[in-house]
């Protein structure tokens, strides 16, 4: 466990010395605010719920970005070598790298919160589903998180990490919109991956079993892919 926070302490600092981390938090609330905002005017509704729509889309690029050097860098730079002589095992580097990448990921969606509160001060606004869509994106920044840390496992090129990832997080996030295009056969299997259907349940207020067992499925699938991806490269 001391391994395991001395990592991730380590992973999320380096978030902090490279200006990337600053351009994407800025990119992020440069398009979430824009949004937001520019629909909030025309509908004048208190409520969070076209920005939640929005979020998986936004965050199905934005997360790529944030995960895409985790391990690429280090197979590039030959840190990689250096870090598996440490008394460390892989369960712990990957812990270590989601962990850090998904609170990274959550401090870049802190300040987004003042939307809800500057909402509240002009409408009467429904804190159930902003609580539960908050919720959910934590959920979405895990798995995001996971499958990033897949990719970026894959290649040395970050570049091409933060592609691989951003067509899987995209894939499943547009998915949804794809039923009605397919067979009746496949749909209920096709919705069940889609990652949207699970974070709108709980963007609206519902914590059902069988979302969060989904968000730990996909999560426990990237995590060890990118565990066999590694294995392989030991």
């Amino acid at each position: 466990m001391q391994q395991i926070r001395h990592m991730f302490k380590k992973e999320l600092k380096a978030y902090f010395i490279s200006p990337i981390a600053y351009i994407v938090i800025a990119i992020f609330l440069i398009v979430a605010g824009w949004f937001f905002f520019s629909p909030f005017f025309i509908r004048g509704q208190a409520t969070m719920r076209y920005f939640f729509e929005l979020l998986p889309f936004i965050f199905s690029f934005v997360v790529p970005a944030v995960t895409m050097k985790l391990f690429a860098e280090e197979l590039n730079t030959g840190s990689y070598e250096l870090l598996m002589t440490l008394p460390v095992n892989f369960r712990q580097v990957l812990i270590a790298k989601l962990l850090a990448g998904t609170v990274f990921t959550a401090l870049m969606l802190l300040p987004t919160v003042a939307y809800p509160v500057c909402i509240a001060f002009v409408g009467d606004l429904d804190w159930g589903p902003v609580i539960g869509g908050y919720l959910g994106a934590l959920f979405l920044g895990f798995v995001f998180s996971s499958i990033g840390l897949f990719a970026s496992a894959l290649t040395k090129n970050q570049i091409i990490a933060f592609i691989i990832a951003a067509a899987i997080c995209f894939a499943l996030t547009i998915l949804e919109a794809l039923l009605f295009f397919l067979p009746l056969s496949i749909v209920d299997f096709l919705a069940y991956l889609s990652v949207t259907v699970h974070f709108d349940n709980i963007s609206k207020g519902v914590v059902d079993s069988r979302d969060i067992v989904y968000f730990l499925s996909v999560s426990f699938v990237s995590l060890y892919g990118a565990y066999l991806v590694l294995s392989e490269k030991q």
